[in-house]
């Protein structure tokens, strides 16, 4: 069987035509997680006038020579004041609130004392123009504050509520279905008949991947290996989700089932094989706009394969520029290649002065079913195709998933 290159699949997987551009509108108490599907752009400046960060008194700052000013008014903040300050005058001031016309700085209250005749002594000087926000501190209007395809955390939210965002324009999940195959596997709470069968945690896996990266995920359970029953379930799946993804049955085994039945179920199939490890049997395919990603069935490789190639096209439907980050970092000890594919090896990450760093500590060697490797915040190290034996401190490849 041929493999077609790491760098070929995934030039392949861009050009895939599949649904984008659609979005929906919802409450701003509702978006947390979610996609922006449009910029959002300031339409005023903040602040929109020179504003008091601190509790004090509104001054020119050239009366405060003068040592004594009279008190001509105050100013809570959501308040307007009109009263104009002239020679001698100082205007109590709050937290937020618009500075007094005339005035420049903002001389806190522990600095003066307030003498029963409304005067106040000033006991410590400032510079000028301290403790007031200039017009457009934070942003001025027209400026784009948040991109399009950026997934809203906790500060997005906090800036579009001060942007009064009521509803916030969204792309809409993709759906994507993930089907477990294979007689042998037991899904939870499943008795075991025998001590060979396997207890199912692909589907687990790669459901709390494909929901990370913002998807809709609609758990399709586990199917024997029978190729009608298979077929059907597909089939059916199919018509509902965009991304139908398969674990196990893709490769040359006489119960590998999926490999048949994708093109049965008149899906055109894009790829097969990819000289990859792990996961070199993956295979990708479409009906119309719907993306049919056949993953092989060991734990640890179905998900770096869920990672390199259901991730991206999430990211593309939902309009993001990159579905994880792809950064430079130095090995801090010897790596032996073991394949002469393009190789993904779980690794420790640490983020140092000088930049990334990578090691292979308390990660075990050995077949493509060792899931407990993705633990701890776990990057994919790259090597290369053409990379036999990497020594200590050189420049390599890591991908992070950085939560998407």
């Amino acid at each position: 069987m041929s493999f077609i290159s790491y760098e070929t699949s995934q030039n392949m997987l861009d050009l895939l035509e599949v649904p984008k551009n659609r979005f929906e509108k919802v409450a701003l108490s509702c978006a947390l997680g979610r996609v922006l599907a449009e910029d959002i752009v300031a339409k005023y400046s903040d602040p929109q006038f020179p504003t008091a960060s601190m509790d004090g008194y509104g001054v020119r700052y050239e009366d405060l020579e003068l040592g004594r000013l009279r008190v001509v008014g105050h100013t809570p903040a959501g308040t307007l004041q009109e009263h104009h300050l002239t020679k001698g005058e100082a205007i109590k001031t709050f937290t937020g609130s618009q500075m007094p016309q005339g005035a420049d700085t903002l001389i806190p209250i522990e600095n003066v004392i307030l003498k029963d005749d409304g005067m106040i002594e000033i006991v410590e000087m400032v510079p000028k123009g301290f403790s007031v926000r200039p017009v457009a501190e934070g942003y001025k209007a027209g400026d784009v504050l948040i991109k399009k395809g950026t997934k809203i955390g906790f500060a997005e939210i906090g800036v579009m509520a001060g942007l009064n965002c009521v509803m916030v324009k969204v792309a809409r999940k993709p759906r994507v279905g993930v089907l477990a195959t294979g007689s042998e596997i037991l899904d939870l709470g499943e008795e075991a008949q025998n001590a060979t069968q396997i207890r199912s945690s692909n589907n687990y896996t790669l459901a709390a991947l494909f929901e990370q990266a913002g998807a809709e995920v609609v758990q399709l359970a586990t199917a024997p290996d029978d190729k009608e029953q298979l077929m059907q379930i597909m089939h059916n799946a199919l018509e509902s989700v965009d991304i139908l993804v398969t674990t196990g049955g893709v490769s040359v085994g006489d119960y590998d089932f999926v490999k048949d039945i994708v093109p049965r179920l008149g899906a055109q199939v894009v790829f097969k094989g990819v000289a990859i490890k792990p996961g070199r049997h993956i295979m990708v395919a479409q009906k119309g706009l719907h993306t049919i990603v056949s993953l092989p069935g060991f734990a640890y490789s179905s998900t770096v394969t869920g990672i390199l190639y259901v991730l991206p096209l999430i990211a593309k439907m939902l309009a993001k520029e990159s579905a994880y980050s792809i950064v430079p970092a130095v090995l801090e000890e010897d790596f032996k290649k073991r394949s002469p594919f393009t190789e993904f090896t779980a690794c420790n990450v640490t983020l140092c002065e000088d930049g990334y760093k990578v090691n292979f500590s308390g990660k075990k060697v050995g077949s493509s079913a060792i899931l407990i490797n993705m633990l701890n915040n776990s990057g994919l190290m790259i090597a290369d195709k053409e990379d036999t034996f990497l020594q200590k401190g050189t420049l390599v490849h890591v991908i992070i998933m950085e939560n998407n």
